[in-house]
């Protein structure tokens, strides 16, 4: 009888057949640091043995140390971070690469990166270079060195979404941590990650592995957002590193050193020379007070709430971190002396010639935040919910109130108090000089000049709390416009339209309401609604109105006369053919823009010829053991919602233009527990494909689907998409579903009857549908859904004058490609052509 093992022996087992060379590593750093203490007792320099730097390596030749580096640490606190790294990090990139390209990219990078840092290192001491002298003596040990690489060499056989993150956010944690601690391992990191980077693209053979792929809007926000936290983060690393660079330097100072008496400290900088020690015993001072601290740092916490507001799509957000940023680069530049403020000494444009690296680092340190501010505003339409006008308005008068007030305060109070508050009796200009180093992280003014500084309860309160204060309503008053949006500015909730929705009207594209970026107007009675977005001049309906179906024909008359006191155009988009009539009733234009099809779940039977390749596709799926599940997002397993973002970017990686909007969903759109996923899985859990379905109601109960988001692996099974909507209309028939709508694919139809007005518009339409074919497919799409022989309900466009569809048109295009280039538009016709 075979003995049972213990479950977390075969855990251990399986992971040591799996990652042989991760789990050899991360044993080998367990037994090294078990060893490290009884090595310290024997050889108290051993350090110097198997830390690597410029002189161990060079000085005494010590070849081994680029390797010894990466299996020795300095703390048990840095044992265990590292252990959890290596873990996760390492054995990511053998999954991905196999235990023998994970063992060469680790050598490789490691001691390439090493070795060329020391040679910089080399190089600048040899020059006279001041960083190289400072840190000729430092041994490092830094398995993340190894580590960094080895995962950027892995990005290279990665998915198009987890190489584009990893990539991103390795460098710029590297370069943050250069920046930021400045430590020779730094440098050897950051080299390590740029040689991996290439060694990936080596050791993967495909040219394209180095090229950038376009981003849907969800990832692009999820990686800005995780640009701007990072960033905010970085000068948090200035309260570990030794050398303390950065912002947050001072607050670093004062966890670590004791505070001198102010007027000893103004006495002697006034008597002496300006030397290192009186300017760090004003620093001490100066930071010494809650006040000050929290100047420091909430405005890394105002880039923190940005980072939140931007992986949720607010573009008020946007601006916020854009904001901050430039703040930060223009404070950079007066303290560093490239932009000289009123009055000051001359910065880095007297600097030595032999201090030209100091100049170039903190030139480099500014244009960081530069950088990601410039991003942002590049990337803003990828943002699309907006907060209302008055929302914006009132931040920014709230924050120039509250500035120039607190400055007021700060001297008029100062003023009042001027001969016993501080350190020596005050003046008026004295106070107006000083006023606006008050509002600034003193990291920027720590090598200013200080003329007084406080020395009773009063004057601590007036010279660090008004920095605190307006920093404190910057962050705190952000969080209304950073949640709002013009729907709620309305008064017009999510909750009030599904409730619309649920007691029944609309059409089976009305769900689409409630997706961010719409606005809602209600009817007076209050029993109808419409969903619209603004876009320039155009108010396009996302649908027709949904709610009372009774109060249809009038609720789209009130509607237009509340747009034209907007003075806005009103275009009514997709709307059923149906309402034609009506239109016409009122002397509006009406088009056909696309044509819904639809399955009555019922009568649904896969019987007869036209049905082969619809059986011969459920067939391969089902011999090739892949089963449809019936889900919601929630429902989920972290595996399968990762696999969903990755087929996605893989989609739209393809796509020689940006992901569309407007009424086609993207992934976020997913996460709405009312939407149900029909997966493809195999007997593996691999996700081959995915669609998602929207509901429509009556008195509460859910009686029709509409098929929004499709996904396939690109490798996957062919026929996947067709299992997964016979399985859909399977599961419907079963549950007695009245209809199963296939959507509507936009600009193409089969055809139908236009007014004469709308021909030249219609030719127009058909030209961006021939250009858009070779993209996205629209008329491929509708093709695909003759498959299952389904009924065909043209879709309309209602506008009240034809003089406007130019107007219109081009509001159209923005409504589903808001991020869309001109150069990207001009190419797209160059090709056509």
């Amino acid at each position: 009888m075979r003995a049972r093992v213990h479950p977390t022996l075969g855990f251990l087992g399986n992971l040591v057949r799996t990652h042989p060379f991760t789990s050899s590593y991360v044993l080998v750093l367990i037994v090294i640091a078990a060893a490290t203490p009884a090595l310290a007792q024997r050889h108290h320099g051993y350090r110097l043995g198997v830390g690597t730097g410029y002189e161990p390596f060079i000085e005494q030749h010590q070849w081994w140390t680029p390797l010894t580096s990466f299996v020795f640490t300095n703390t048990a606190a840095e044992l265990v971070l590292v252990l959890a790294v290596a873990a996760i990090v390492v054995g990511v990139a053998e999954s991905l690469m196999g235990w023998r390209r994970t063992l060469i990219a680790f050598v490789v990078t490691g001691v390439a990166g090493t070795v060329a840092g020391i040679g910089l290192q080399a190089l600048g001491s040899h020059g006279n270079e001041l960083w190289s002298h400072r840190v000729i003596e430092l041994a490092s040990l830094d398995p993340l060195t190894a580590i960094a690489g080895t995962i950027m060499t892995a990005s290279g056989f990665a998915s198009v979404l987890w190489r584009r993150r990893i990539r991103v956010l390795t460098l710029l944690i590297s370069l943050v941590f250069l920046l930021y601690s400045g430590q020779p391992s730094d440098l050897y990191r950051l080299l390590a990650v740029l040689i991996g980077l290439l060694l990936g693209m080596v050791m993967r053979s495909q040219r394209h592995v180095l090229a950038w792929t376009r981003s849907s809007h969800h990832e692009i926000r999820v990686l800005m957002a995780s640009v701007v936290a990072i960033s905010a983060i970085g000068p948090v690393i200035a309260l570990l590193a030794p050398t303390r660079f950065g912002p947050l330097a001072p607050v670093a100072m004062l966890i670590s050193d004791s505070v001198p008496d102010a007027g000893g400290v103004l006495n002697m900088c006034r008597v002496t020379d300006v030397t290192s020690s009186c300017l760090r015993d004003l620093t001490l001072e100066r930071i010494d007070s809650p006040g000050a601290v929290l100047v420091s740092i909430v405005p890394l916490i105002a880039l923190l709430l940005a980072s939140y507001g931007l992986v949720r799509s607010r573009r008020f957000a946007v601006w916020l971190a854009v904001a901050v940023n430039l703040f930060l680069t223009v404070l950079g530049a007066v303290a560093f002396g490239l932009f000289p403020a009123p009055g000051s000494r001359p910065g880095l444009a007297h600097t030595p010639a032999r201090y030209w690296e100091v100049a170039l680092a903190l030139i480099v340190s500014m244009l960081l935040p530069l950088l990601i501010a410039i991003a942002l505003v590049v990337l803003r339409r990828h943002f699309t919910l907006l907060a209302s006008r008055r929302r914006i308005r009132q931040y920014v008068l709230t924050v120039i109130i509250a500035g120039a007030g607190l400055a007021a305060v700060y001297v008029g109070a100062g003023w009042a108090v001027r001969d016993s508050a501080f350190t020596r009796a005050v003046n008026l200009g004295d106070l107006l000089a000083d006023v606006a180093e008050r509002f600034v992280p003193l990291g920027f003014v720590r090598h200013a000049p200080v003329d007084f500084l406080p020395n009773t309860p009063l004057g601590f309160a007036l010279y660090h709390g008004v920095g605190a204060v307006f920093w404190a309503i910057v962050v705190l008053a952000a969080i209304r416009p950073l949640l709002d949006t013009p729907a709620r500015e309305h008064g017009s909730d999510v909750a009030r339209i599904r409730t619309l929705l649920e007691t029944g009207g609309g059409d089976a594209l009305s769900f689409m309401a409630t997706w961010p970026g719409n606005s809602y107007w209600f009817d007076a009675a209050g029993d109808t609604a419409v969903a619209y977005r603004v876009v320039g001049r155009v108010a396009l309906t996302v649908g027709s109105p949904f709610g009372s179906a009774a109060s249809t024909e009038k609720s789209i008359g009130r509607f237009a006369q509340f747009c034209d006191d907007n003075d806005w155009i009103p275009v009514f988009y997709s709307v059923p053919s149906e309402l034609k009539q009506v239109f016409d009733s009122m002397g509006w234009e009406s088009m056909i823009v696309a044509e819904e099809t639809v399955i009555r779940p019922r009568e649904w039977s896969t019987t007869g010829k036209r049905w082969q390749d619809v059986r011969s596709s459920i067939n391969r799926a089902q011999r090739a053991g892949v089963r449809a599940v019936w889900s919601s997002y929630s429902a989920l397993s972290l595996t399968q919602s990762a696999q969903l973002a990755e087929m996605s970017e893989q989609w739209v990686a393809e796509k020689e233009l940006p992901e569309m909007g407007f009424t086609l969903g993207g992934l976020d759109e997913l996460r709405d527990p009312a939407v149900r996923l029909m997966l493809a899985v195999d007997e593996a859990g691999l996700v081959e494909g995915v669609t998602s379905w929207l509901p429509s109601y009556r008195d509460g109960v859910v009686i029709g689907w509409t098929l929004d988001f499709m996904r396939r692996r690109p490798d996957g099974i062919n026929g996947v998409m067709e299992f997964l909507i016979a399985s859909a209309a399977e599961r419907m028939r079963d549950d007695g579903i009245e209809f199963m709508s296939l959507s509507a694919a936009p600009l193409a139809h089969t055809g139908g009857v236009t007014s004469d007005a709308a021909s030249f518009t219609d030719r127009i339409l058909g030209y961006l549908s021939t250009s858009l074919e070779p993209v996205y497919g629209f008329r491929s799409l509708l093709s695909f859904k003759r498959k299952f022989q389904p009924e065909f309900h043209p879709l309309l466009m209602a506008y009240p004058d034809a003089v406007a569809l130019p107007t219109i048109g081009l509001a159209l295009a923005r409504a589903y490609l808001p991020t869309v280039s001109i150069a990207e538009a001009a190419t797209l016709v160059r090709g056509r052509a």
